[in-house]
């Protein structure tokens, strides 16, 4: 079971794939392609900062609309 403990101003996978449309291992290839960081978190439960994904949805809302 995950925590529900996340820090302000922090987002865990399953809230933010809704925000940027993305399947799960979608998320795994934004890390490894350095567009999406690790905050923290375990092994389980990896931690992202909400800004960097608010900024990578609005990119990705611009690219869709274009």
């Amino acid at each position: 079971m995950e925590s529900q403990n996340v820090r302000s101003g922090y987002l865990t996978g399953p809230p933010e794939r809704p925000l940027l449309n993305i399947n799960l291992s979608d998320l795994g290839t934004l890390v490894r392609r350095g567009q999406l960081q690790r905050a923290g978190g375990s092994s389980g439960q990896l931690w992202y900062v909400g800004d960097d994904v608010d900024a990578l949805a609005a990119t990705h809302a611009m690219a869709k609309a274009a």
